[in-house]
C-alpha cells in the first residue's frame, strides 16, 4: 500500500491556469483530434469531418489550378481546424487542473514501516505488505500506515493535509469518529487499527483516481442535451444538403467548402466544444471545497436536490449542548440538585457532562470529588437506557431524557411528579434540552441543556427556500425540542427522534413523490439512508460504513458542506445552461452573416438582410467561420469558473438566461463579426 508522506498536500485551492498547464493543454488538443477521442463529441467530430474535406478540396484546387478559390477555401479549412483545436483545448485545460493536482498528490507517496500486530508482539513490516483485515499499532509521531478503522485506544491526530486545518482531531473506537486516513501522523497517545483498504484500494489512491478529470463519465443530463445538440446538427446538415440544389436551381455559385462553412456556424458549436469542459470544471470546483465526488452523476444529482435531509447538531447548530441552568424540583434546594448532578457527571467526558461539572463549581462552589476514593460506580451512557448515573455511598443517582426516566420509575413502581415533568416540557418547548436528574427514586429537578442555532443559518435556509429546495432537520432529540430548534433556524420540517428506520422511511417518501433528496451523515446507522438519498455525503471522519455507502465524502468533515454542495451542482447545471442559450442565439446571428452572402449574388434582394453591412460574400462568409472559433476560447474561462451562483427559483433563473446569454448571444455576434469584417477589409484578406 503506497502511503503518503507525514502530511498531504494543504487544502487544495483554486487551480490557477499556469503556463504548465496551458503548454500540456496545447499538446492534448492536437491528441484529441484522433477520431477515436472526438466521437464522443459529436459536434465537433462533425466540425473535423467539415474541416477535413474543406482541405481535400483545397489540394484539389491546387493540383487544378484552381486559384481563385483556393484562398477563401484555404481561409476556410484553417478557420475549421482552429475551431477544433480551440474546442479540443477547452477540455484539455479542464483536464489539465485535475492532472495536476493528481500529480501533486502521487509526489507525496513515500514508503512507511508499519507495526503490525501478531498475537503478543509487533512486526515491523513495509506498508506495502498490509492486507485488508491486518491490525497494526500507531504510537505518538507514527504515521498511520494505512486506512482503517480504531478498534482499541484513542489517540490524537494530525489530518491537516486532508482538511487544511491545523487543529488536531481525537480518533478513538466504538464510535462515529473512528476512521483513520493512511498519511496522517498520530501526535500524542496510541491506537489500534485495522486496516480496511488493500493495495491500490486506500484513500489516496480514489482521490488520485477521482480528481484526474479524463476519467470523467458523462452524466445522464450530459448525454441528453449531447443527443439535442446532435440532433440539431442533423437536422442543420440535412437542411445545408438541400441548399446545394437550391445553389443550382438558382444558377447560384455556392462551393461546398462554403456550405461547410454554413454549417459549422449554423451547429451547436459553441456549447458543444465547452460542453465537456464544463462537466469537468464542475467536479473541480466541488473538489476545491474539498469534497470527492464519486461520479459525476453526483455532482449533477446535486443540482437537481430539492429535500435536504440534515443533523440538527453541528450542522443547524454549534454542536455542543451546554448545562445552562439547575432548575429544583418542588422542595428540593438547587444546591442539592446541582451536587446530584455533578456527582453524576464526574466520569462523563462528553461535552454536556463537563458543562454540568463547570456550571455546579462556578455558581455553587461545589469542587470535584475524588471518585476513585468514594468507590463511586458509574454507568455510562446508553443508546438504549438514554440514562447514565452513579452508585456511591447509599445514593444511586440517575440522569437522562424526560421520558427515559420516567420509564425507568414506572419500571420500579414509581411515578415522576408533574411539577418536574412540567418544567422539563417548558425547557424542551423552548428549544433547550431537559436532563431529569432522580436520586434513590425521587425527582430532584431539570439541567437545562441549551445548544444555539448558528448564526446566518436561518438565511441560508430562506435562500434555499427560493430556490424551491424543501429542508428537513434530522434529531435524535424530543418531539418538543425538535420543534422549537426547527422554528428558530427556519427549517421546513423536522423528524424527531430519529432512527436508522425512519431516516430511510422519510428519504423513500420522498423520493416516491419525484423528488431528489440529499443527506448528510457520519455513523454506521447512517449507512442505509446515505445509500438510499440521491445525494449522500459522508464525513472523511466518520465510519468506512458511511463513506462506503455515499456517493461523495467531505474531507473537512463539515455538515453545513450540504449547502455548498447543492449551490456547485446548481452552478455546474446554470453554466451548461446558460452556455447552451449563449449558443443557439449565436447560430441566429450568424444566419444572417452567411445567408445572404451565399445567395446575394443570385437574389440581389437578400441584400436587405445583410444588416450587419458587410464588405463582400467572401469577407461574410470568413467573419463568421472566424467568429465561430475565437467565441469557444473567448469563454473558456467562463466554462471553468462556472456562471456566477444566484439562489433564485427556476422562473427567475430562465428569465435571467434569456436576457442576458440570450440577448446577449444575439448582439455579440453581430458586433464580433462586424469588427472580424472591418479587420479583414484593412488588412486585405477577403
Amino acid at each position: 500500500m503506497a502511503i503518503i508522506q507525514g502530511t498531504y498536500p494543504q487544502k487544495q485551492k483554486k487551480q490557477p491556469l499556469c503556463a504548465a498547464i496551458f503548454k500540456q493543454a496545447v499538446g492534448e488538443a492536437f491528441k484529441k483530434l484522433d477520431p477515436r477521442l472526438l466521437w464522443r463529441n459529436p459536434v465537433m467530430l462533425v466540425v473535423e469531418i467539415g474541416a477535413l474535406l474543406t482541405t481535400l478540396f483545397v489540394l484539389r484546387d491546387v493540383l487544378t489550378g484552381q486559384w481563385d478559390s483556393i484562398g477563401l477555401n484555404l481561409q476556410i479549412a484553417i478557420w475549421l481546424w482552429i475551431t477544433v483545436l480551440f474546442a479540443n483545448f477547452a477540455e484539455a485545460v479542464a483536464e489539465g487542473r485535475g492532472k495536476a493536482q493528481a500529480a501533486e498528490l502521487r509526489n507525496t507517496r513515500t514508503a512507511t514501516i508499519a507495526k503490525k500486530v501478531s498475537g503478543s508482539i509487533l512486526l515491523k513490516i513495509p506498508a506495502t505488505e498490509l492486507r485488508k483485515g491486518d491490525l497494526v499499532k500507531v504510537e505518538a509521531g507514527d504515521i498511520i500506515p494505512g486506512d482503517g478503522e480504531v478498534v482499541e485506544g484513542i489517540a490524537s491526530v494530525d489530518e491537516s493535509a486532508i482538511t487544511g486545518e491545523s487543529a488536531p482531531v481525537i480518533r478513538e473506537s466504538g464510535g462515529d469518529r473512528s476512521s483513520v486516513t493512511g498519511g496522517t501522523r498520530v501526535l500524542s497517545d496510541w491506537i489500534i487499527v485495522k486496516i480496511t483498504a488493500d493495495p491500490g484500494e486506500t484513500f489516496l489512491d480514489r482521490m488520485i483516481h477521482l480528481v484526474e478529470a479524463a476519467q470523467r463519465q458523462k452524466t445522464p443530463n450530459e448525454i441528453a442535451l449531447t443527443i439535442l445538440l446532435l440532433g440539431l446538427t442533423i437536422i442543420f446538415l440535412i437542411a445545408v444538403s438541400t441548399m446545394e440544389s437550391f445553389a443550382i436551381y438558382s444558377k447560384a455559385k455556392v462551393s461546398v467548402p462554403v456550405l461547410i462553412a454554413l454549417l459549422v456556424c449554423l451547429i451547436p458549436t459553441t456549447i458543444g466544444g465547452l460542453l465537456s469542459a464544463i462537466g469537468i470544471a464542475g467536479m473541480d470546483r466541488l473538489f476545491q471545497r474539498n469534497v470527492l465526488a464519486m461520479s459525476g452523476r453526483a455532482v449533477e444529482a446535486a443540482g437537481d436536490v430539492d429535500v435536504l435531509l440534515m443533523d440538527k447538531t453541528g450542522t443547524i447548530t454549534l454542536g455542543n449542548r451546554m448545562a445552562m441552568e439547575f432548575i429544583p424540583a418542588p422542595g428540593i434546594s438547587v444546591q442539592a440538585l446541582a451536587n446530584a448532578a455533578q456527582l453524576s457527571s464526574l466520569a462523563d467526558e462528553t461535552p454536556e457532562g463537563r458543562s454540568i461539572v463547570v456550571l455546579a463549581k462556578n455558581q455553587y462552589g461545589l469542587r470535584e470529588r475524588d471518585i476513585l476514593e468514594m468507590g463511586a460506580q458509574f454507568i455510562p451512557f446508553s443508546a438504549h437506557t438514554r440514562m447514565s448515573g452513579v452508585k456511591v455511598e447509599g445514593r444511586e443517582i440517575w440522569k437522562g431524557a424526560g421520558d427515559a426516566i420516567e420509564g425507568y420509575l414506572q419500571s420500579q413502581g414509581k411515578e415522576l411528579d408533574s411539577e418536574t415533568r412540567n418544567i422539563a416540557n417548558t425547557i424542551a418547548r423552548n428549544g433547550a434540552t431537559p436532563l431529569v436528574v432522580v436520586e434513590n427514586l425521587r425527582a430532584l429537578g431539570v439541567i437545562n441543556l441549551k445548544d444555539v442555532v448558528k448564526g446566518g443559518i436561518k438565511e441560508r435556509f430562506t435562500q434555499l427556500r427560493r430556490m424551491g429546495i424543501k429542508t428537513i432537520m434530522i434529531t435524535g432529540d424530543n418531539p418538543l425540542t425538535a420543534a422549537a430548534i426547527a422554528a428558530e433556524a427556519g427549517v421546513d420540517d423536522f423528524l424527531a427522534e430519529a432512527t436508522p428506520e425512519t431516516k430511510l422511511k422519510l428519504i423513500r417518501e420522498h423520493q416516491a413523490m419525484g423528488h431528489l433528496v440529499a443527506m448528510t451523515g457520519d455513523g454506521s446507522n447512517d449507512a442505509p439512508a446515505l445509500a438510499q438519498a440521491d445525494v449522500g455525503v459522508a464525513m472523511n471522519s466518520g465510519t468506512q460504513a458511511a463513506k462506503e455507502a455515499s456517493n461523495m465524502v467531505d474531507l473537512d468533515s463539515n455538515p453545513t458542506k450540504l449547502i455548498e454542495i447543492v449551490e456547485t451542482g446548481k452552478q455546474l447545471l446554470m453554466t451548461r445552461g446558460s452556455l447552451t442559450t449563449f449558443s443557439i442565439a449565436n447560430d441566429v446571428a450568424k444566419y444572417f452573416a452567411i445567408i445572404p452572402a451565399i445567395f446575394v449574388g443570385a437574389y440581389p434582394q437578400l441584400g436587405v438582410l445583410n444588416i450587419m453591412g458587410l464588405a463582400t460574400p467572401q469577407s461574410a462568409i470568413l467573419s463568421a467561420v472566424i467568429f465561430n472559433a475565437l467565441i469557444i476560447i473567448a469563454l473558456i474561462p467562463l466554462a471553468l469558473r462556472g456562471v456566477s451562483y444566484r439562489p433564485l427559483g427556476a422562473d427567475a433563473i430562465l428569465k435571467r438566461n434569456i436576457l442576458l446569454y440570450g440577448l446577449g448571444g444575439l448582439l455579440i455576434p453581430f458586433i464580433g463579426i462586424k469588427m472580424i469584417d472591418i479587420g479583414l477589409v484593412i488588412l486585405g484578406i477577403a
